[in-house]
C-alpha cells in the first residue's frame, strides 16, 4: 500500500507509517494541483496538514484513495463531504495541540495585559519609556470564555491559578460541570457585558462566523481586552477594528484571521493596541509530534482494518453493517444537527428513541450520530463518531436511549426529545425509500419535508396571507423557494413551516423574517 504525505509533517509521524511494511511512504511538498493528482495516482492514503486543499477533483482523480488523515483538528481544508461520497475515510487529530494552544491563549492574554511586546520593540528601538507601558493585573478580573470545550476548559484552569474570576458562555455545558470548573455560566451577551478580559475557543462554523460582531462589542465593558487564538472569521475584524480606535476596546491579541496568510496592509496591524502573532497556537515541537504520531496510527489502522477512532465522516463499521446502517447514521446525523440549531441556550438532556428495523445493538452507533451532529452544530470539527459521547459526558449532557420493536405508523422511526433552561424541543424522521431522510414531526407538528441543504424554519399564525408575506420578501432578497411543508394541529391556531431554498439565507434575511407580523419564530437551517 501507499501513503502519500503533501504537507511537512513531523518525522516521528512518518516513522510510525514507515514501521509498517506493507506500507510505502513517499513525501513531497509544495504541490500544484495537477502535480498532487499525479503523485496519488495508485495511493491508498494521503497525509497532509493545513497548507495543502483536498478538493473533489483531487479525489475523483485518485480511485484507489481510501483514508486522508489531516495532522491537526481542522479539515477545512478537505472536502469532507466528498470523501464521504466516495467512502473515504477523513481523520483528524483533535487531542494533540490542547495543552499548546491554551498556553499560547495565556501567553497573549498575559502579554496584552502587560504590553510585553510593544515594550521589547521600544527598546529595540533605543528607548527606555516606562510611562507607556503601564500593564493591568489579570488578579481579582472578570475573564470571560467564549466556548468551553477542551481548550477552552484548559484556559480556565489557568486563569483559576491567577486568580481571575470566571464566567463563560457554552450552549452544551451543564451547570453542575461549570461549577465543579469554578465557572459562572452565562448567556453570551452576559458573558461578554460581565468580562473584563474576553477569550475566544468555539470553532468556525456558519453560526459562530462573526459571532463577535458589532452588537456584541457595544455590549462590553469599556476598555475590555479580547484574545483570539481559535478560529479567524469569529470575530469581526473590521468591527473590531472600529471598536479600538473608538476606545471601546483597550486592546486585542491576534492568532487567527479571516484570511490567512495576512499580509501587511490588514488594518489590525497598524494598531498599536494589538499583539499579533501568525497562527502560533499550535505550533510547539511536542504539538506537532502529537497530531503527526496520532494521525499516522489511525491511517495505519484504517489501511490495515484495523479499528479506527478519530474518523470526521464515517464510524467504524464492517462492511456487513455499512449496507444496512449507514443510512440511519445519515439521518441520525441530520436530526441530531437540525434539533441542536433549533434549540437556543443550554442543552441539558436529550432522549432518543428508535422503532422498527434496527436491532438494540445498533442503538450506540445512532447514539453516537446523532451526538455528532448535536455538538458538532457548536464544536465543529473538534467532534467526531468516537469521542462524541465523552464530549457530551464532560459537558455534563444527560443521554437516555430508548429502542422500541415498532411503530403504528413508520416502518423505522427516530425521535429526538432535548431540553435546557425552559426549553423543551421534539424532532422526529424516518427514510423514505427512493426520498431519503425525512423530518415527519416538529415540536408535535406532523409535517414530511426533506432535510438536506438549506432550510428555513418558521412557527408562525395560522392565517391567510402568511405564506404569501413570507415568499414575498424572500422573493424580494433573491431568495428561491425548492419545496415547502407545513404542518398545524388546528385551523387558525399555530403552525410549522419548513422550506427548502436554493441557497444560503443570510442572517439580515432571516432577521427580517422575524419582524413579519404572526411570524413566532424563525431559523436559518443548513443541513
Amino acid at each position: 500500500m501507499k501513503v502519500f504525505v503533501a504537507d511537512d509533517v513531523s518525522e516521528l509521524g512518518l516513522a510510525r507509517l514507515q514501521e509498517e511494511p506493507d506500507i510505502d511512504v513517499k513525501k513531497e511538498t509544495g504541490l500544484s494541483e495537477d502535480e498532487l493528482i499525479q503523485r496519488l495516482q495508485g495511493a491508498d492514503g494521503l497525509l497532509v496538514r493545513s497548507q495543502t486543499k483536498v478538493t473533489r477533483h483531487i479525489m475523483a482523480s485518485a480511485p484507489h484513495l481510501r483514508v486522508i488523515g489531516r495532522a491537526g483538528v481542522g479539515v477545512d481544508n478537505i472536502d469532507v463531504r466528498a470523501a464521504t461520497e466516495r467512502g473515504i475515510v477523513v481523520l483528524n487529530a483533535p487531542d494533540g495541540n490542547t495543552i499548546s494552544a491554551a498556553e499560547h491563549t495565556f501567553a497573549m492574554l498575559i502579554s496584552l495585559a502587560r504590553h510585553i511586546p510593544q515594550a521589547r520593540q521600544s527598546m529595540l528601538e533605543k528607548r527606555w519609556d516606562r510611562k507607556s507601558f503601564v500593564g493591568v493585573e489579570l488578579a481579582g478580573k472578570t475573564l470571560g470564555i467564549i466556548g468551553m470545550g477542551r481548550i477552552g476548559t484548559e484556559v480556565a484552569k489557568r486563569a483559576k491559578a491567577f486568580q481571575m474570576k470566571l464566567v463563560a458562555y457554552d450552549p452544551f455545558l451543564s451547570e453542575a460541570k461549570a461549577q465543579g470548573l469554578g465557572v459562572t455560566l452565562k448567556s453570551l451577551e452576559e458573558t461578554a457585558a460581565s468580562a473584563d478580559f474576553i477569550t475566544v475557543h468555539t470553532p468556525l462554523t456558519k453560526e459562530t462566523r462573526h459571532l463577535v460582531n458589532e452588537a456584541l462589542l457595544a455590549q462590553m465593558k469599556a476598555g475590555v481586552r479580547i484574545v483570539n487564538c481559535s478560529r479567524g472569521g469569529i470575530i469581526d475584524e473590521a468591527a473590531l477594528y472600529d471598536a479600538i480606535q473608538s476606545g471601546k476596546v483597550a486592546g486585542a491579541a491576534i492568532d487567527v484571521f479571516e484570511s490567512e496568510p495576512v499580509r501587511g496592509e490588514h488594518p489590525l496591524l497598524t494598531l498599536p493596541q494589538v499583539i499579533t502573532t501568525p497562527h502560533l497556537g499550535a505550533s510547539t515541537v511536542e504539538a506537532q509530534v502529537n497530531v503527526a504520531v496520532s494521525v499516522a496510527e489511525e491511517v495505519v489502522n484504517v489501511l490495515l482494518d484495523k479499528p479506527f477512532k478519530n474518523a470526521v465522516n464515517l464510524p467504524s463499521l464492517t462492511e456487513q453493517q455499512k449496507h444496512y446502517l449507514q443510512p440511519y447514521l445519515e439521518l441520525s446525523e441530520k436530526l441530531g444537527r437540525f434539533i441542536g440549531i433549533l434549540t437556543d441556550g443550554t442543552v441539558s438532556h436529550l432522549e432518543l428513541v428508535v422503532c422498527g428495523e434496527l436491532k438494540e445493538d445498533d442503538m450506540p452507533f445512532v447514539s453516537r450520530s446523532v451526538l455528532k451532529g448535536l455538538l458538532g452544530h457548536r464544536y465543529g470539527d473538534e467532534v467526531n463518531f468516537v469521542n462524541a459521547p465523552v464530549l457530551a459526558e464532560q459537558a455534563g449532557l444527560k443521554v437516555r436511549q430508548v429502542y422500541e420493536t415498532g411503530s403504528r405508523i413508520y416502518t423505522h422511526l427516530l425521535t429526538l426529545t432535548v431540553e435546557g433552561k425552559g426549553q423543551r424541543h421534539k424532532v422526529a424522521g424516518t427514510l423514505f425509500n427512493g426520498l431519503g431522510p425525512r423530518i415527519v414531526d416538529i415540536d408535535e407538528y406532523p409535517v414530511d419535508a426533506d432535510c438536506n441543504g438549506n432550510l428555513i424554519f418558521t412557527r408562525h399564525s395560522d392565517r391567510p396571507g402568511m405564506i404569501g408575506g413570507i415568499g414575498s420578501l424572500l422573493g424580494k432578497a433573491d431568495v428561491n423557494i425548492a419545496g415547502m411543508k407545513l404542518g398545524r394541529k388546528e385551523s387558525g391556531g399555530e403552525a410549522v413551516m419548513l422550506m427548502t431554498v436554493d441557497k444560503e439565507v443570510p442572517p439580515a434575511v432571516v432577521e427580517d423574517l422575524a419582524r413579519l407580523p404572526g411570524i413566532h419564530r424563525v431559523k436559518a437551517i443548513n443541513i
